[in-house]
């Protein structure tokens, strides 16, 4: 399939193509026209969970039923706390819808209007602003530079946007999932899982059922060594306690671990960022799509509404409330993540458990 061709000028350049690059663009596109591009091939692969939480929900319920195809059974899962050693499990009220996540991607992008164009496989090479214009270099068969009224990072936790502005980069956790076949019955719960000699870099393991699969995944914090030794150790465990076969893929990513509220930076100048190239995710649940979507349309939204500089300001206000949110939760992490706080968690009655749950 051949690239569509680039003008030279768009009112708005999204980088990232994701739930925040695409809100971004879909919004952005009421002032003029725009350019989304990501570096990956489209429909893309993203390593991902592929759940969305209740209000991702609520926010994609203006825009129609998702695809019967992007959703897997079952339907719908509960967020369950697993402590593996203690064999304590504390089921919450907090639902997931599961969907593929490459299918609610190519979804996502069919909803954008005709004023924008979309090119994958096409990579941000660099950028420079003025007063009046950014300069965009992209790069994917050939070399090409498009000026707009305003760039947005949307290119998640190594974002190149972020980068090249020089504002800060934020630590990173290693993530790895197999694609585990299903030999049996296994509950419709996403499980968040504790083991503790695993070792200290190891954060913690999920399991979420997707049809005849199970995405098995493990987290590590920042600067693990021999990731996947670990998580072999992960899987070896959950096999023998659970009907996991053979794996039928693995997917290596990295998720953001936001430690402080200075991680959280929504641009400079005519730049802004969105998603998790800003920062933007629950540092205390890695929940990510629906800060993408809100941040995502708040960034178009203020472009739409706004002009050049005056567009940041605009979207800084209308995020506040978001990057107060993750303060708060910031406050919160320290405790959650220790040992101390990992096994009170046990004692405490599942109902309140589930109610502590659905604010994180």
């Amino acid at each position: 399939m051949s690239q569509p061709t680039l003008n030279g000028r768009y009112d708005t350049v999204v980088v990232g193509a994701g739930p925040a690059g695409v809100m971004a663009a879909l919004h952005a596109a009421r002032r003029g026209d725009v350019l989304l591009v990501d570096a990956s091939q489209l429909p893309r692969d993203k390593s991902c969970g592929g759940m969305l939480n209740e209000y991702s929900q609520e926010f994609l319920s203006r825009f129609g039923e998702l695809p019967a195809e992007s959703i897997l059974e079952p339907r719908f899962v509960n967020f369950r706390y697993h402590d593996w050693d203690r064999k304590i499990l504390k089921p919450t009220e907090l639902s997931f819808l599961n969907v593929d996540r490459r299918g609610f991607d190519d979804w996502l992008v069919s909803l954008l209007p005709d004023n924008v164009t979309v090119v994958g496989s096409t990579s941000l090479a660099s950028f420079e602003q003025d007063a009046d214009e950014v300069r965009v270099h992209l790069k994917n068969a050939a070399d090409h530079t498009v000026s707009c009224g305003n760039l947005v990072g949307a290119d998640g936790p190594r974002s190149s946007v972020r980068r090249k502005l020089g504002v800060g980069s934020v630590g990173t956790y290693v993530t790895l999932q197999d694609f585990c076949k299903v030999e049996g019955d296994i509950e419709p719960f996403f499980d968040c899982i504790y083991m503790r000699d695993i070792g200290d870099e190891f954060a913690y393991a999920y399991i979420v059922p997707k049809g005849d699969v199970a995405i098995v995944g493990s987290v590590f914090y920042p600067k693990t060594k021999r990731p996947y030794e670990k998580h072999e150790q992960v899987l070896q465990r959950l096999r023998a306690a659970l009907p996991l076969g053979a794996s039928s893929k693995r997917e290596a990513w990295v998720a953001l671990s936001v430690r402080h509220p200075t991680d959280v930076v929504l641009g400079s100048g005519r730049v802004l960022l969105a998603g998790e190239a800003g920062g933007f995710m629950s540092p205390s649940s890695g929940e990510g799509i629906s800060y993408a979507l809100n941040t995502g349309q708040l960034a178009g939204q203020a472009i739409a509404d706004g002009t050049g500089f005056n567009a940041l300001s605009r979207y800084r206000s209308s995020a506040d409330d978001i990057s107060r949110n993750i303060s708060r939760k910031l406050r919160w992490l320290p405790f959650m993540e220790s040992r101390s706080g990992k096994y009170l968690a046990g004692f405490v009655p599942t109902p309140i458990v589930s109610r502590i749950t659905k604010g994180l």
